[in-house]
């Protein structure tokens, strides 16, 4: 019996992730949960699931989770409480579903403690590839992909030698407004952005899908999960999404992982590598589906896209005040205090006034990262 721990339990992976957990009750144990202030979700799964650690991101949070729970159960709070969900447990894996830059320590501590991640946290990589790659390694930790394209091209990768990678392509569904212009994106609503045709996922990564800002950072989580270079890395578009990625070799054989748009897909192969087991999915029907379309990447209509093509290879400094600035622009899209567009804008502008410096640790991550949310907040 596999043990798990979530970090991110009450969002959109997180509750997919105990949704294959409860279809399977026999193969998965969760001894921890994380979760931010959706206190009532989360004791409805401590009371399922009967973790041994919950953590809540306020202490009054954890009070009030707490008071529902046995006193068995133990609740913690705040950053260490996440480091404590992600390294304290006897969990052979831990799931890092926490959206934004806050999974990072959490992933970190993880990595040190020896368990397997299976990382559904791209900015985990996009602001500390380097660092966390090498960590795994010196750790001999598996670090397995969870997001649909990455598992995809893991998965086409399986068995076959990395040296003969000629190019990996990201499947990319074009998002809530493939289908218009530029000039037909003035003035969008919030809840015409969050109307995904294909995912169901949480609001932040939905608004990133649709300026493409969602792929830009896949692209850089690439790089550093299969160590290939950005001119290795393509992206179209694939507005069916049932092809999630191929990669191309040497001898321009391709190979391509296919299957409905379902995340519990992705997520039950990280929980089971390297086994396959039943999915609560539905199986895949060509024929049903008839036709299969693409498009080449268009970079003016999704400059977002470039911009993190850009950062990508400037390295360092630069993915990291490209992420932080992005997660505050999303959330002033959200709040009504900037446009759709606008968020292409506040990215530019905070990527054009930084001057990149070289990473070499979190401390100096959390400084660029608050630099470029302070000036994300006032442009």
């Amino acid at each position: 019996m596999k043990k798990i721990s979530i970090l991110g339990s009450t969002g959109s992976i997180g509750t997919q992730t105990l949704d294959i957990i409860s279809h399977d009750p026999d193969r998965y144990k969760v001894v921890g949960l994380s979760a931010g202030s959706n206190v009532d979700l989360l004791i409805e799964q401590a009371k399922l699931f009967k973790p041994e650690l919950v953590s809540m991101a306020s202490k009054s949070d954890a009070e009030a989770v707490q008071a529902h729970l046995p006193s068995s159960t133990k609740v913690v709070y705040g950053e260490d409480g996440l480091i404590e969900i992600a390294a304290g447990t006897d969990a052979d894996v831990v799931v890092t579903a926490i959206m934004g830059s806050r999974g990072l320590p959490a992933t970190l501590a993880a990595i040190e403690a020896g368990k397997t991640i299976g990382l559904a946290n791209k900015e985990t990589l996009v602001t500390a590839g380097h660092i966390v790659m090498e960590r795994a390694r010196q750790r001999g930790v598996s670090i397995l992909p969870i997001d649909s394209e990455h598992s995809a091209i893991f998965q086409c990768l399986n068995g076959e030698n990395r040296k003969s990678i000629k190019q990996i392509t990201l499947t990319a569904s074009g998002g809530s407004f493939r289908d218009r212009s530029r000039e037909q994106l003035e003035g969008v609503t919030v809840n015409e952005a969050l109307n995904h045709p294909n995912w169901s996922m949480g609001a932040k990564i939905t608004i990133d899908s649709a300026t493409m800002v969602n792929k830009g950072l896949e692209v850089i989580e690439a790089r550093w999960l299969f160590d290939v270079t950005y001119d290795q890395i393509d992206v179209i578009i694939h507005p069916e999404s049932i092809i999630h990625s191929y990669v191309e070799f040497t001898d321009h054989s391709v190979i391509a992982q296919m299957g409905l748009p379902d995340m519990r897909v992705p997520i039950q192969y990280a929980l089971s590598y390297p086994e396959r087991n039943e999915t609560p999915t539905n199986r895949l029907n060509l024929a049903e589906i008839g036709k299969l379309h693409f498009r080449e990447m268009d970079f003016a209509r999704y400059p977002c896209l470039k911009l993190a093509f850009e950062c990508g290879r400037l390295g360092h400094s630069a993915p990291a005040v490209f992420n932080a600035a992005n997660e505050v622009a999303v959330a002033r899209f959200l709040k009504g205090e900037i446009t759709f567009l606008d968020i292409e804008r506040v990215l530019e502008t905070v990527v054009d006034r930084h001057v990149v410096i070289e990473i070499n640790d979190l401390q100096m991550i959390a400084e660029v990262d608050a630099w470029a949310r302070q000036l994300a907040e006032s442009v």
